[in-house]
């Protein structure tokens, strides 16, 4: 069986974006989707905090909210509901495991409202072993989509391009396959952008050198690692891209118009919700939905 599509709820406007975007991709990918929602109870006494049975009637209540919010669009979409017990990175980073990805609210990590805007976000970004999609509050159909020909939104015009950024020291397999099986899903543009530290600074100026065979190097080595890629997905539109500068601003420059923008995160032995600057610059800044492949 094909695994169902994640999405953590938390009643927020964040959590709800994320659950129509996770519908989208399981009906493109044929599968279920599955609402998953957290709710740990503390017995401190505080009458800020709800009893139990309280707490479990309030989750119950959440998802059969967001189950309400898709019936109208994705009336014949397999939906699943999961409220568990629990504190929500632990909840939902058993729930990814048998999922196919995970998809997540998010505002950004300063975002206050939802446990999902912050750090849980991070948290299962930074150490989930399934490929984790953040969407902003907002995020729809039509976003992943081109403009008409009036320069409006539409639900009728081609995807827009997906973006994947590609660190040549470290090349992702895992990534690549995610990147190319969502432009194909879609129907969509692949564009894979390496970026590469330009030379020293030139004796007789004042900007940083980049030898015409340094820069040869970079496409021609990003083309080879495409290559089996490409003859495996000859129906999928790809461009290559090796430019030099600072990876953070070049990435989120070219997922500025884009459906999607795709990242490789090599898994890490340190503890604790860490991200590579890349990652941490992209959650934060990136205006179109985010995926994060776990790699070794």
């Amino acid at each position: 069986m094909l695994r169902p599509v994640i999405v953590g709820i938390d009643g927020s406007p964040e959590s709800l974006a994320a659950a129509g975007w996770a519908a989208r991709e399981a009906q493109r990918r044929d599968t279920a989707l599955r609402l998953v929602h957290a709710w740990a109870w503390s017995p401190h006494p505080s009458c800020a905090v709800l009893p139990a049975i309280s707490q479990r009637h309030w989750a119950q209540r959440i998802l059969r909210e967001a189950r309400d919010h898709l019936g109208a669009s994705y009336p014949h979409l397999d939906v699943e509901e999961s409220e568990v017990e629990g504190l929500a990175p632990a909840v939902l980073m058993e729930a990814s495991s048998g999922g196919a990805l995970l998809v997540l609210g998010s505002r950004g990590i300063s975002g206050l409202a939802g446990y999902l805007s912050g750090s849980v976000a991070l948290h299962l970004t930074a150490r989930s072993t399934t490929p984790v999609v953040l969407v902003r509050a907002g995020e729809q159909a039509c976003d992943a989509r081109q403009l008409n020909s009036e320069g409006r939104s539409s639900t009728d015009t081609p995807y827009r391009d997906i973006v994947l950024g590609i660190d040549l020291a470290h090349p992702s397999e895992e990534a690549l396959g995610f990147a190319f099986e969502v432009a194909r899903s879609r129907g969509a543009v692949l564009r894979v952008l390496h970026c590469y530290r330009p030379g020293p600074i030139a004796a007789t100026g004042s900007g940083a050198a980049v030898s015409p065979e340094a820069a040869a190097e970079c496409k021609s080595a990003l083309d080879a690692l495409v290559r089996p890629w490409r003859e495996r997905y000859p129906e999928t539109v790809l461009t290559t891209m090796a430019r030099p500068g600072r990876a953070q601003s070049l990435l989120l420059h070219a997922a500025s118009g884009a459906g999607l923008l795709v990242l490789g995160r090599r898994e890490r032995l340190r503890p604790g919700p860490y991200t590579r600057p890349v990652i941490h610059a992209a959650m934060h800044h990136a205006r179109c939905p985010m995926a994060t492949v776990p790699h070794v």
